[in-house]
């Protein structure tokens, strides 16, 4: 039951619904989901270790790229039978269908270019991040 249950906790958040659900479509790394949802570097490899501990994603360094992918869903264990569930329930939501053409414009753009305005500025040595996205987000999912 440890597994169904760490598999629950990971999904029982909307930006990690929205990375797997973005996943769907195949592997993406740090970069492209960090684009898509619109958060912090490290905010997003938080939410992507959640998944990957859970069982729900794997990962694949390429580079100084971190790739990420869903786990098989052929598999009969809980967290693949989990992962299919969310697919089958959030489909066809408005977030995901928008999360879907914002992710086909990210994807046009080189992973090159999300990368520098994920890192670091070094202009004048300043310490800070742009999170400002590329591509405007779409809606939101409404809070209940």
């Amino acid at each position: 039951m440890g597994v169904f249950v760490k598999a629950v906790k990971a999904v029982a958040e909307e930006n990690r619904l929205r990375a797997l659900m973005a996943l769907r479509g195949g592997e993406l790394c740090v970069c492209q989901i960090t684009e898509l949802l619109a958060l912090a570097p490290s905010t997003v490899s938080r939410h992507m270790s959640i998944l990957n501990r859970a069982g729900l994603v794997q990962s694949r360094k390429e580079g100084r790229w971190v790739n990420y992918s869903l786990i098989g869903l052929e598999a009969e264990s809980e967290a693949a039978k989990t992962l299919s569930w969310v697919i089958d329930t959030l489909s066809e939501t408005e977030q995901i269908k928008a999360d879907e053409i914002r992710l086909r414009e990210i994807l046009k753009i080189d992973r090159e270019v999300l990368c520098k305005k994920q890192s670091p500025c070094h202009a004048k040595g300043s310490g800070y991040y742009s999170f400002a996205p590329l591509i405007p987000a779409g809606p939101r999912w409404p809070r209940d």
